[in-house]
């Protein structure tokens, strides 16, 4: 009869376990998250980004908004659209930077906002959805790259600027009283769009590299940027952000929407594929075929190997168990038991009690011994199989010495 038995770890030791295999990860975790906190700690400050007047990096635009100061006009940063709407009031430039970032509600809030009140309106590399609210009949020309190009217009501020470093995006309309500046192959890559019968104005800008403080000083880009953005006393310079409450309005796609739809039959594929190669790998054609070990454990290494789980673990029970559980097994065929009732106490105990001496150990005894508690500590363990050997050495030794009548007689 075979006993299953299984060996259990304390939990101090299974902790320095998890700890030490999953250690070198945590660190590599915690050395990101410091390097980025130390990366965001350092570019965080005056360094605000690419056309904002409070950086002084290239791509920002300190350097204009000192400029404009110094001629009286004040520059209000805002970056909702919101704060962008209330702040465009009359005698004010609202500056916008990204307009196609912008959703449809953003966009149709700022256009009510300025449609009746005088000012100036100017929007940076404005694609088809915002020129349909601002300049409608505008349509945008291929793209090219930034070079110092000459006015070609009567605007008197793009006259008075003289060369300039224009290029990007190109506008094309059929108003008569637009001012087509700065053109390449025909199209202007500035667009002044008078509003008939007010007194606002909307400028389009193909490219905003004039207005950096790299490219300020050079040519006339800084009269023409003071002209454009300083005609008001007032400048709202309105950078769109993702922080933005009201661009939550509009339905945005999902990731599942950006993904072009060949990609979606390519992930089917690929999904099918992996279940077929599950069914491949997980298949059972036949029964198991059982092999021989390449190296033959001695029995006497493996009870070995259990007893040091066992006293690893403190398993005094599963121990004990098993001493108890070999030693019925052993005796029950010794004295007339069958392998059915080895177990019994009712049955077996009385077939060994029989089979001792007079000064044997008693049935009490006899029946803590072999189906007893657990012992409390090692040492009791260790004196319940010296116990068990002396009571199975014991009835052997009888048996081996018992008359035994002759087959003849």
């Amino acid at each position: 009869m075979t006993t299953a038995t299984t060996v259990t770890t304390t939990p101090g030791a299974t902790a320095r376990h998890l700890w030490t295999r999953s250690r070198g990860l945590l660190l590599a975790l915690l050395l990101l998250v410091v390097s980025g906190l130390v990366l965001a700690a350092l570019q965080s400050g005056e360094q605000h980004g690419r056309l904002d007047p409070r950086s002084a990096d290239r791509t920002g635009s300190r350097a204009l908004a000192r400029l404009l100061s110094a001629h009286g006009v004040t520059t209000r940063v805002v970056t909702t659209a919101e704060e962008a709407a209330a702040a465009a009031g009359p005698d004010t430039t609202l500056l916008v930077a990204d307009p196609d970032v912008l959703t449809t509600d953003q966009l149709t809030t700022l256009s009510t906002a300025t449609a009746h009140t005088p000012g100036r309106t100017v929007l940076v590399t404005p694609g088809p959805a915002s020129l349909q609210l601002f300049a409608p009949g505008v349509k945008t020309g291929p793209a090219l790259p930034n070079a110092p190009r000459s006015p070609g217009c009567s605007l008197p501020a793009a006259r008075s600027a003289g060369d300039a470093l224009l290029g990007g995006v190109r506008y094309e309309t059929s108003t008569p009283a637009a001012d087509r500046c700065y053109p390449s192959g025909g199209l202007p890559t500035l667009l002044h769009l008078p509003a008939p019968g007010t007194d606002r104005d909307t400028v389009l800008l193909g490219s905003p590299d004039f207005l950096y403080n790299v490219h300020l000083a050079e040519r006339g880009n800084a009269s023409l940027a003071l002209q454009l953005l300083g005609a008001h006393k007032h400048l709202v310079w309105y950078l769109p952000s993702v922080s933005d409450p009201s661009s939550a309005q509009d339905n945005q796609p999902g990731l599942l929407d950006l993904i072009p739809s060949g990609w979606n039959w390519a992930l089917l594929q690929l999904a099918v594929a992996a279940v077929c190669a599950a069914l491949w790998r997980a298949r059972r054609l036949g029964p198991l075929v059982p092999e021989r070990l390449p190296v033959t454990v001695p029995a006497a290494e493996t009870t070995e190997g259990h007893a040091r789980l066992y006293e690893q673990a403190h398993a005094r029970d599963r121990a004990s168990a098993v001493l108890r559980s070999a030693t019925r097994t052993r005796l029950a065929p010794l004295i007339g038991v069958p392998p059915t009732h080895a177990h019994t106490p009712d049955i077996l105990l009385p077939a060994i009690q029989a089979h001792l001496t007079t000064d044997a150990t008693p049935a009490a005894d006899l029946h803590a011994l072999l189906f007893g508690p657990t012992p409390a500590d090692d040492k009791t363990l260790v004196r319940l199989a010296d116990q068990l050997d002396a009571l199975e050495d014991s009835i052997v030794s009888q048996e081996r010495h018992a008359p035994r009548e002759h087959p003849d007689r």
